[in-house]
């Protein structure tokens, strides 16, 4: 068998910035458990999969896509969305309709338009389910901040758009050097209460980019959780942070040397949170061919 693949950096226009990530194509007929292999042979956060099924089901349900960690198989992630419909734009352009890529993803349908010719892409996300507050006094001790670094207006909250995350909001971005994640203690005790990850970010004071964010995981550090950064932009609306209808800028990968350039909107609608978007830029790294027994 001969699978060919791209890796692609994602939330950036530069390469060796943002978040890599593989892109399998052909697996129609491939397992889970060789997906997953080949998953922990790429070894990046993600990797994904593309399923091309009869033209009229795609274009009822979307493209069939699956997304991998390491570890696990994802019902939804960002950045592998954003990144998997951009290399459809480039090698699959039958999956484009109006200038819009649809994914079918475990979580359902997610589209993603494009502008133009760019690989500048925008996911449109489920719409949010708000969890359960926290307590600020135990998220601080599990993040390695202080109480006093979160903001005293916004609670930490549980917030999914597929994949459900803590939201904290520190009163400064200036904060985030201090984050130490206790992530063995802290995956238990957000698993409690429906979550997967704590999502740090803190203003900037700026405009471009006018928050940062950091997530911790895995034992390591994601340059750009796109899914993470959905659920941000929906608490930040839902309490009144952001105005809805205002797309905003969010850093994140700095500290680790991959910087992630995020744009998110919102909008209310009868008194909900909806129409969740994020964006960014998608840049062709690497292509080639996996050969299997």
């Amino acid at each position: 068998m001969e699978l060919d693949y791209f890796v692609v950096d994602v939330f950036t226009e530069t390469p060796l910035a943002g978040n890599p990530l593989a892109v399998v194509m052909n697996c129609v007929g491939l397992t889970p458990e060789r997906m997953q292999a080949i998953a922990r042979e790429f070894n990046l956060s993600e990797t994904t999969f593309v399923e091309r099924r009869a033209a009229a089901v795609e274009q009822a349900e979307g493209v069939r896509v699956r997304i991998f960690t390491t570890g696990e198989e994802l019902n939804f992630a960002g950045h592998p969305t954003l990144g998997t419909a951009s290399v459809l734009k480039l090698d699959a352009p039958d999956t484009l309709k109006g200038g819009t890529v649809t994914l079918k993803l475990n979580v359902g349908a997610v589209p993603v338009r494009f502008a133009g010719e760019s690989l500048f892409g925008e996911m449109t996300q489920r719409d949010p389910e708000f969890g359960a507050e926290l307590d600020r006094g135990e998220v601080a001790r599990l993040t390695g901040l202080a109480e006093e670094d979160l903001d005293p207006g916004l609670p930490p909250q549980i917030v999914s758009t597929g994949t459900a995350f803590a939201i904290v909001v520190l009163r400064s971005h200036e904060a985030l050097a201090g984050l130490r994640v206790s992530r063995q203690e802290a995956a238990a005790w957000l698993l409690a209460r429906g979550a997967r990850w704590f999502y740090v970010l803190g203003p900037t004071g700026g405009d471009a980019p006018a928050w940062r964010a950091r997530m911790q995981f895995y034992g390591g550090e994601d340059p750009a959780t796109g899914s993470a950064a959905g659920c941000a932009i929906a608490y930040l609306v839902q309490r009144g942070a952001v105005a809805a209808g205002q797309r905003i800028a969010l850093g994140q990968g700095v500290e680790i040397g991959r910087p992630s350039d995020l744009y998110l909107f919102a909008q209310v609608k009868s008194a909900k949170v909806s129409d969740v978007r994020v964006a960014g830029s998608t840049v062709l790294v690497a292509k080639g061919r996996l050969f299997l027994p």
